[in-house]
């Protein structure tokens, strides 16, 4: 198993240098113009440094744009149970339920509008969190937002937090509805066949390195074999179900993997962004349940999975990968929060 912060030094590099907190004042400029990634980065980090400090509203106006969209909430199900069920809120930026709240930038990339930003949100359980009464415990979970930006203001936001992780870390469970049922997230078979992706890639020429990198990266998800990409020394530090997989291991199920679960599974992808060695993919995992998944019978149902994966690139060989996948939204489709609990 992988430490945080082995997984920073490695498989995001140590470039980066974003061990900040949410509340680290903002750096000064450089003299130098900064390029316009840099800038939209910038935009990205002073909206999440300035959370939960005094000067929050008025950065918000400087770099959030009037008809700002948020296509995903971080807490998407555990929101999404908790609709109409008379819970406490969390407040705002869940500062009621963790008063102390602060989040840790791990990693962030940019390409063209796009501004991806991977950090920890930890804190202490004071307050109803959705539903899930204070329990006084610290969490320090991942959560990933993808970010469009234009002339310096961010105008959509996508967020995917590790809800299961955070249930666990909390030792709860979903707090059950008073109808008794579960609010499961869609599947919308959004996103582009790994063959098309690879394809458009492909139709002219790559003149970058980071144009070599993403057909590397969308051949994972194509019918085309993978051959030679992938260095001897490969690493996976994280799956994307990697709450499942220790599920797995710890009730001697470890071999019922999503592959063997859903046979018939073809991803799509929603999003390629490459950033020197880096790229992320964004995608969705797709297919119906039709063999034992860690254990969970057949069901026949239909799963979307949201996911993203952050890989390194170095010298045309795919050296490290780091997944991390919507695992609460997937049991909540297939019924089988029960899961947890084990």
């Amino acid at each position: 198993m992988f430490t945080r912060r082995g997984f920073l030094k490695s498989a995001l590099g140590t470039g980066a240098g974003l061990a900040l907190t949410a509340r680290a004042p903002h750096r000064a400029a450089a003299q130098t113009p900064a390029s316009p990634l840099q800038r939209n980065k910038d935009a990205v980090r002073r909206f999440k440094e300035s959370q939960g400090t005094k000067e929050e509203a008025a950065v918000m106006r400087e770099v959030m744009a009037p008809g700002y969209q948020r296509g995903r909430a971080g807490m998407q199900n555990l929101a999404g149970n908790a609709r109409d069920q008379g819970f406490p809120g969390p407040g705002p930026g869940l500062r009621d339920a963790f008063p102390d709240r602060v989040d840790v930038i791990e990693d962030m990339i940019a390409e063209g509008d796009r501004v991806g930003m991977l950090f920890r949100v930890t804190g202490t359980h004071r307050g109803n969190f959705y539903g899930v009464p204070p329990t006084g415990k610290r969490i320090d979970i991942y959560e990933i937002g993808i970010f469009r930006v234009a002339d310096g203001k961010i105008t959509e936001g996508w967020f995917m937090a590790d809800e299961v992780g955070l249930l666990k870390q909390l030792g709860a469970r979903l707090p059950p509805r008073k109808d008794g049922q579960l609010i499961a997230p869609p599947v919308t078979d959004a996103g582009e066949d790994g063959d098309v992706v690879l394809q458009r890639l492909m139709a002219k020429p790559p003149v970058s390195q980071e144009d070599r990198n993403k057909v590397i990266i969308a051949r994972s998800k194509s019918s085309a074999p993978v051959t030679g990409d992938r260095a001897p020394n490969y690493r996976q530090r994280r799956l994307g179900l990697q709450h499942m997989r220790d599920y797995g291991q710890a009730h001697g199920t470890a071999e019922f993997t999503p592959t063997r679960a859903f046979p018939g599974r073809n991803d799509r992808i929603t999003g390629l962004l490459a950033e020197g060695d880096k790229v992320w993919m964004q995608f969705n995992l797709r297919g119906t349940h039709a063999a034992s998944f860690y254990g969970l019978p057949p069901t026949g149902k239909r799963v979307e999975m949201p996911e993203v994966g952050i890989m390194r690139v170095v010298d045309g060989k795919w050296t490290e990968s780091w997944y991390f996948g919507d695992e609460l939204g997937m049991l909540l489709q297939l019924g089988a929060v029960h899961m947890l609990q084990g």
